[in-house]
């Protein structure tokens, strides 16, 4: 699955098209690498969102599911 189609999905982030922009901008990272929209997102990986005032960072489970890691305030 994309990533940007992923993280409107999984309600992260409201619309796809910002949730396109977030990751163009740097804001979102795939296993600590900038990652594009078109990002394949896979059981088992780690995805970091910079918020303006916090980070979470998501593990990616079996049916395109998340676990929340941590979340880290600013």
């Amino acid at each position: 699955m994309r990533l940007d189609k992923f993280l409107k999905q999984n309600k992260i982030i409201k619309r796809r098209i910002l949730a396109k922009e977030a990751i163009e901008k740097g804001f979102i990272s795939r296993n600590g690498i900038q990652a594009k929209p078109s990002s394949e997102v896979k059981p088992g990986d780690t995805i970091s969102i910079r918020f303006s005032n916090r980070t979470l960072v998501v593990k990616v489970l079996e049916g395109f599911e998340i676990e929340i890691l941590k979340e880290i305030k600013e």
